[in-house]
This record gives C-alpha cells, structure tokens and sequence, in this order.
C-alpha cells in the first residue's frame, strides 16, 4: 500500500486545482466588462504625446498612435471629428488630444476616440512651423527668383481678407488717400478650421479669372489680416495656402498681422507689407506726389525746350552775320544768267554754220552711187576671172581624192569577199574532217589502245604489267598487260589451245601494214 498525505484542503500536492467556486466567462463577455470599466473610470481625458503612424483612411476616418518615453496609445478620429479639428495632425507633432478611452474588443486593444486636439504649447507650434519652413524652402518656393516685379499703377486689385474687419476699411481708406483704384474683395474667414482653405480657394479664384471676362482680373492681389497671437495666423503657415501663393500667377502681397508677426505666406509672396495699410502703399503709388512730379517735369521740360530754342536762334544769327546780303547776289547772279544767254544765242548760230560748212565738205569727198556701182562691179568681174583661171588648180585635187575613196571602197567590197570565200572552205574542211574522224569508226566497234607515250600501234610495243587506256565510243577503260596463266600454256585446261594460240600470237610478229611511220593516230580500216 502507498502512503498519500494531502494538504489542508483535502487536495493532492501538484495537482491541478479543480473549478472550485469561480465564475466562468465568455470572451466576448470579458471583452465587454474591460469596455464598461474603461469607457466608466475614463469617461473623458486628456492625454498629451507625440502624433506617430498617422494615416488617413479612404473612409475620412483619422488613426494614429501617441506615445511618449515608455507607453503608446493608439487613437482614433471619425470623420465628422476630423474635418473640426483646426489643424493637420503629422507625425512628429506633440498634441494634447481630448476624447473618451474605450476598447476594440476585435484585437484586445484599447484606445482613445479623439474630438478634439490641439498643439502642446507654443514651442511645438514653432518647432511645427520651423520644419514646414524648411520643407517648403527645400522645394525652392521662397526662392528670390520667383519674385515678380509689382506693376506700377494697377488697374484692378484684389483684397482676400474678411469682409466684416477693420482691415479691408483701412485699405480702402488708404487707397482712396494715395491712389483710388478698383477693388475686388474675395471674402473669407481668417481664423479657425477652415481658414487655411479659404485663403487658398480665393487665391486661385483670382487666378482663375479670364483676362477679358466680365470681371477684370485684378492685376495685384493683397491677402491681409489684423494681428494675433501664432495660434490666431496659423492658418496662414498651413502649406495649402504657402503653394496657392507661390503658384500665384497674379502678382501678390502678404499683410498679415503687424510688423514682428511673420508666417509662411510672407516668404512666398512677391512682396511682404508690415501691415495691411502698409500693403494698400505699397500696391499704388500717391497721386498728388505723381501729380507734383509730372508738374515739376512739364516745368523742366518747357524751361530746356525754350533753352534750347534760345541757343539755335544765337547760332542762327551768327552764321547769319557772316553771310552777304541775299540781294545784292541775286543781282549779280541774274547779270551772269544774261550775259551766258546772249552767249549762247551768239554760240548757236556759229555751231549750226560750222557744222554745214564741215558737212558740205564732207559731202564733197564722197564719190557718186554710180561710180561706186561701177567700180564694185569692176572688182567683181577681176575676181570672177581670177577663179576661172585657178579652177583647173583647185578641182583636180578633188577629183584626186574621190578616186582614192572610191579605190578604197572597192577594195573594202572584195576584202569582204574573200572572207566569205575563205569560211565557207573551212566550213567544208570541217565536214570533210569529221567525216574520217577515228570516233565514226569507234561507232562501228573498234577501239583504241593508248599507252603512257601514246596511241599503241604494234602489239610489240606492250610490255608485261603496262598500263593501257582503251577507248571505245561510250566511254574509256584502263588495263594492264599480262602474260597468259601456267594452266594455259601447259595445255591442260580447257582453253589450252586457245592459250598457245593466244600465246603463238603474242609472239607471232604482226605483218606492219602502214608504211606511214609519222602518223601518230593510225589506221583503224
């Protein structure tokens, strides 16, 4: 038997307790008491961290996590929340968000539902500012480059700025006193959620209207407003507004709040004016001080004409002085014009008789038309004769050289001739040689034997082993000379008579028929 000992409460040592007296829950009952505890002990908090993994839903719904040295908390913003906040949450930002803490039964998680945020004191705002200054400054959006040159006196100026503040009053005020010119107000808010956009929108309304519209495009704009703390102009840091200015085709002056107040539209507008009234001077120019200075102009303008005029008429009187009297040289011009007519009345007369009298000489020189036919035809008749006696002297070469040509033609027509002649007697040496060519009697079954010199003639000339070409009219083949085998020429086999015949005949000297030694080709018939 083995001895068990127990504890006090009758259980065996490492045993599992058993389910004892504890209630048993449901997940989703466990999930929802933490919910309850959560959302009853912190109904509504404030909690300050720094914004991290912000990112915007395509529902519109805001989700982000703050966190500071040791904890995150994440945090959620609905879309009806997220359009009121006042400002764009970014990572990095350092907040205080308000809003009620709940859980996420789906993930185990707990948050805070965020309705409101705000930035975590003014050295947040500026560090904020500080970083957007230098983002949009990378972008090249305050270069000094971009800047356009203000027109002188524009026509038509708009004015973005609320219409129910003493801003737009001392504008006017100031360019009604300078300058009155056309003003075009665009009324927007100037503080609050939607400010930012606001001052955007009309930015690039003005921008957008046509050049020949019904309203006149303002040749200046003035984006303007009264002073305030950094909260109260911050939506004039807001980077949608900093881009609409920079894009601004319409050239643009910033006045927002007072001298020591400096926001982001004053780095991308074209000119930047301490205070609204100090932008309505700078749009246009004093018109009494125009009015002044086109005076002192007209002044200096007619006082140099008249200098001027002055000092001609000096240098006119002078050279008159040394001029003589006008009268006295029309005389003596008018006395030279008489007496250079009478001149040349007198001249006249004399150059028409000279010139009869030089023709009637040379009239006189000149023989009679008859007399010229006369001798023409003399000279004619000498050089007719002269050409008949040189005639005999001038043909006979001629006819010379026609016989030469024509010799010359004769003898090319019989050259021809003999051409003709001389082929057709090599057309019928051709057939002739054709005729007793050794291949016509190749065709009729004779061959022909030809050796390593030649053409084999005599059965002498065959040596054992020789090589031997034999040619018949389809074709050629090559041999070699042997001596008959020893059963042929002992006579035992059955072709022994025919071997020592073959024999006899190879010994036998043939009878040479063709006393033609020389002919290398033979005679096959």
């Amino acid at each position: 038997m083995s001895d068990f000992s127990t504890d006090g409460g009758g259980r065996v040592p490492g045993e599992p307790p058993g389910p004892g007296n504890l209630p048993e829950f449901s997940v989703s009952e466990i999930s929802q008491a933490v919910k309850r505890t959560l959302e009853t002990s912190f109904e509504r908090v404030r909690v300050r961290g720094e914004i991290s993994g912000f990112k915007r839903a395509a529902s519109g719904h805001l989700y982000m996590a703050l966190k500071d040295e040791s904890a995150v908390l994440d945090g959620v913003c609905w879309r009806g929340v997220a359009g009121r906040l006042g400002m764009q949450p970014e990572d990095g930002m350092e907040v205080i968000a308000t809003g009620r803490l709940t859980s996420y039964p789906g993930r185990s998680k707990y948050q805070i539902v965020i309705d409101g945020m705000e930035l975590a004191g003014a050295g947040a705002l500026l560090k904020l500012l500080e970083d957007r200054k230098r983002k949009l400054a990378a972008e090249g959006l305050f270069d000094a480059e971009r800047k356009r040159k203000l027109p002188f006196l524009p026509k038509v100026i708009g004015v973005v700025t609320s219409p129910t503040g003493a801003v737009i009053r001392d504008i006017m005020h100031r360019l009604s006193d300078r300058f009155p010119r056309r003003v075009l107000v665009w009324p927007v808010v100037v503080q609050g959620d939607t400010a930012a956009e606001q001052v955007a929108a009309a930015i690039r309304g003005f921008n957008g209207f046509p050049l020949e519209g019904a309203v006149p495009r303002p040749d200046v704009l003035i984006v303007a407003r009264g002073g305030g703390s950094l909260e109260d102009l911050w939506a004039f840091n807001e980077e949608v507004v900093v881009r609409a200015a920079a894009e601004s085709q319409i050239p643009l002056i910033s006045a927002v709040g007072h001298e020591t107040d400096t926001t982001l539209i004053d780095f991308a507008s074209d000119r930047r004016a301490p205070t609204p009234t100090a932008a309505a001077e700078i749009a246009v120019p004093v018109r009494a001080e125009l009015t002044a200075q086109t005076l002192d102009l007209e002044r200096r303008l007619l006082s140099g004409a008249g200098r001027f005029l002055a000092e001609r008429r000096m240098a006119v009187e002078g050279l008159g002085r040394g001029l003589p009297d006008p009268k006295r040289l029309l005389e003596e011009k008018a006395q030279r014009l008489d007496d250079s007519a009478e001149r040349l009345s007198n001249a006249m007369g004399n150059l028409v008789a000279y010139r009869r009298g030089a023709l009637v000489e040379l009239a006189a020189q000149l023989p009679h038309p008859r007399q010229q036919i006369r001798l023409s035809r003399q000279q004619l008749t000498a050089q007719s004769e002269r050409l008949q006696s040189l005639r005999p002297r001038l043909v006979e070469p001629f006819r010379q050289a026609f016989q030469r040509v024509d010799a010359a033609r004769r003898l090319g027509d019989s050259g021809r001739d003999l051409i003709l002649e001389r082929r057709r007697a090599v057309t019928e040496l051709n057939r002739v040689l054709e005729s007793v060519s050794y291949k016509n009697v190749l065709q009729r079954g004779f061959a022909v034997v030809r050796g390593s010199v030649g053409a084999v003639m005599r059965a002498a000339e065959v040596s054992d082993g020789m090589k031997l070409d034999i040619e018949f009219h389809d074709g050629q083949v090559s041999t070699f000379a042997g001596k008959p085998s020893t059963a042929d020429s002992s006579g035992t086999g059955p072709a022994a008579g025919k071997g020592s015949d073959a024999a006899k005949a190879k010994r036998t000297k043939p009878q040479d028929n063709n006393p033609v030694k020389d002919d290398p080709q033979g005679s096959l018939l």
